[in-house]
């Protein structure tokens, strides 16, 4: 894409056009359309934010069109099959109606149901994580709306983007339009190791990797002028690359055989990753991170016995994705651990807790069973010692599970060496954002009957498409190094909190001394907060001013923020109230940037003198101009990939 051009424009690595359906190619062009301005949806701020979330909101809207239901009448929600199956066990058969991508020819593993809103079930939802919940403390939970309280983890939303652009184009052609036959045929390996960047590796690669960064050239308008979208949200979710997005598109036309040996091939890809023997653990593709845990913790209610109560060992760290789950648990407790003002747990206070639970039996029936702890903080991005957390759990008979959602892209994780028991983590944090991840796991922890587990894995499978964009992903990232990422990610990270100190009214969480001797110890992830500027409005600012996207507010992580915050018990409970009675409310919380793969210091730099002009509470006319420049730039979008 050239960088230069304030238009967006569609360059996609094509097929020979005598083999790619018409479909397809219609199809491609509106995917890769959003993904020039591709962000996660509903919680970050800026330009593709705004964007991703019309987009995936439109879906819906497509969908109720598809059935001719009317949306005063109807809720449509996003599931996998897996998924979808289970909701439907709460409501009658009539309240519902559904239709899913294998139904229309597409591996991209999306079922929708549209419900009758006064059939909508009240109370907890099923699977619980990231966005379900509007307010979390360490006792009680503040649901989220409907739909959002049934769709746990971040969505598979360019999945469900072409779903619905592909129901539009069923309208126009036909119910065939993508079950004819495709001509195309690559092998597994083909698309999984082979590249146009495959003689290159280590920081070579990653520089010829930045060139192919999809939507790296889009400008904005800002209150500056039109300049190119810079993206600072990687921990919420990440852009791709094209080699990524062609293992994901020449997918969609393989056959069934081909399919099946490319599921096979990437489990291969995240054995060898995560240090994980096909041996001894299994592979099961999930829809994300959060679904991986809950069904860890589906697992877990099936382990209780009349001699135990099961106790969940998390901290004061973790994402709601490896908190509200283990709530959960049939006749289980979940405790914490607490953490330094850097974010660091204390292991002496671990291997008491492990003593009086397990060994001393100071706390009656009640055993840890499971320590759950994050690889990597999403708000603080501290990485604590899982080698020496593995030693002590395991020495007084519980296991680990590794929620490794904000690790993988960034270190290098040896499951076996480190006595990983399991790990959780998603494609859409590893630059591939088309609705995969899984649960990596010991052999025979999984309670499940052979037909359930056969259930789990046909669900996951279902998404081959975003399965082979995985493992291209994880190839890319293993031939560029995590050493050499590593280095990348603490030169911007340094030079981060060395401009953010000078800033005068703004406050740094966690580790803020670029030379402090646990700096390899954080991953490129800062938070930070304007001492008389709520969060929310200094990421509108960001966006307005410099073309910046971030993420503000509590980052799916209520009990860290609040916690770094100095939330009391009191305040908390204010809160609560204030959430019940105004929904809409934006609450206190911090800002943060997160880098990925494709950001310089140039990026850093730019940052740097936004934030200095936010600090001097720069006045200007025209915020009102841009606001209108960005909405008209999401209706353009949303066109280009709809119609």
């Amino acid at each position: 894409m050239n960088s230069k051009t304030t238009e967006l424009t569609v360059e996609i690595a094509r097929p020979n056009k005598a083999e790619t359906p018409t479909a397809f190619t219609e199809l491609e062009k509106s995917v890769f359309s959003a993904l020039e301005t591709y962000s996660n949806v509903h919680r970050g701020s800026g330009h593709f934010s705004m964007v991703t979330t019309r987009l995936f909101e439109q879906a819906r809207e497509i969908v109720l069109e598809d059935m001719g239901l009317k949306k005063a009448n109807y809720m449509v929600i996003f599931f996998t099959a897996r998924g979808a199956n289970e909701f439907i066990k709460q409501i009658s058969p009539e309240s519902y109606q559904s239709i899913s991508s294998r139904e229309i020819g597409l591996s991209l593993g999306v079922t929708a149901l549209a419900v009758k809103r006064n059939k909508l079930p009240n109370g907890a939802p099923l699977q619980a994580g990231g966005g379900t919940a509007r307010l979390i403390s360490k006792n009680w939970v503040v649901w989220a709306k409907n739909p959002d309280k049934f769709e746990a983890g971040t969505p598979a939303i360019i999945n469900i983007i072409a779903f619905a652009k592909a129901l539009r184009m069923i309208q126009q052609s036909g119910k065939d339009a993508f079950l004819k036959t495709i001509t195309e045929k690559l092998t597994a390996a083909e698309i999984v190791y082979h590249d146009e960047l495959e003689q290159f590796s280590g920081r070579e690669l990653l520089e010829e990797l930045r060139k192919k960064l999809i939507g790296g050239g889009v400008q904005v308008h800002t209150m500056i002028g039109i300049r190119p979208f810079i993206n600072l949200d990687n921990s919420a979710s990440t852009p791709t690359f094209t080699p990524i997005w062609n293992a994901f598109r020449q997918t969609l036309k393989q056959s069934e055989q081909v399919k099946q040996e490319i599921v096979q091939e990437v489990k291969s890809v995240c054995s060898k990753t995560l240090g994980a023997p096909l041996a001894d653990y299994e592979v099961i593709f999930t829809s994300n991170t959060t679904e991986a845990i809950n069904l860890a913790a589906e697992s877990l209610s099936r382990e209780s016995d009349e001699t135990t109560e099961p106790v969940v060992l998390g901290t004061l760290l973790e994402h709601s994705s490896n908190d509200l789950p283990w709530r959960m648990v049939s006749n289980g407790s979940i405790i914490r651990l607490s953490v330094d003002p850097e974010g660091f747990i204390n292991q002496s206070e671990l291997e008491t807790l492990l003593i009086d639970y397990n060994r001393k039996s100071e706390h009656g029936k009640k055993r840890i069973k499971l320590v759950a702890i994050s690889g990597a903080s999403n708000v603080l991005g501290i990485c604590n010692n899982l080698e020496e957390i593995s030693r002590i759990v395991h020495q007084y008979g519980a296991r680990l599970l590794v929620d490794a959602a904000q690790l993988v892209a960034h270190r290098t994780i040896d499951m076996e060496g480190s006595g990983i028991d399991y790990l959780a983590f998603s494609a859409h944090k590893v630059y591939a954002p088309f609705g995969s991840g899984a649960l990596v796991v010991r052999k025979g922890l999984l309670k499940f009957n052979p037909e359930e587990l056969v259930q789990i894995q046909a669900s996951g499978e279902e998404n081959v498409a975003g399965i082979a964009a995985l493992g291209k992903a994880l190839v890319l990232l293993q031939r560029i190094g995590r050493n050499v990422i590593g280095e990348e990610e603490q030169i911007l990270t340094q030079r981060a909190l060395r401009g953010l100190a000078k800033i005068k009214g703004l406050n740094v969480y966690g580790i803020n001394d670029p030379e402090s001797s646990q700096i390899s110890r954080k991953l490129g992830v800062i938070p930070f907060a304007f001492t008389k500027k709520i969060s929310t409005k200094t990421g509108k600012e960001l966006a307005f001013y410099g073309g910046i996207g971030v993420r503000t507010g509590c980052h799916c992580a209520h009990i860290t923020v609040k916690h770094i915050l100095g939330v009391g018990p009191g305040l908390e409970k204010f809160q609560k109230l204030i959430v019940t009675l105004f929904p809409k409310l934006s609450l206190p919380g911090v800002a943060r940037i997160s880098f990925g793969i494709e950001n310089t210091v140039n990026d850093v730099d730019h940052l740097i003198q936004v934030l200095e002009k936010i600090a001097e509470n720069s006045k200007s006319t025209s915020k009102k101009e841009v606001k209108q420049q960005m909405d008209d730039f999401v209706r353009a979008v949303a066109a280009r990939v709809y119609h």
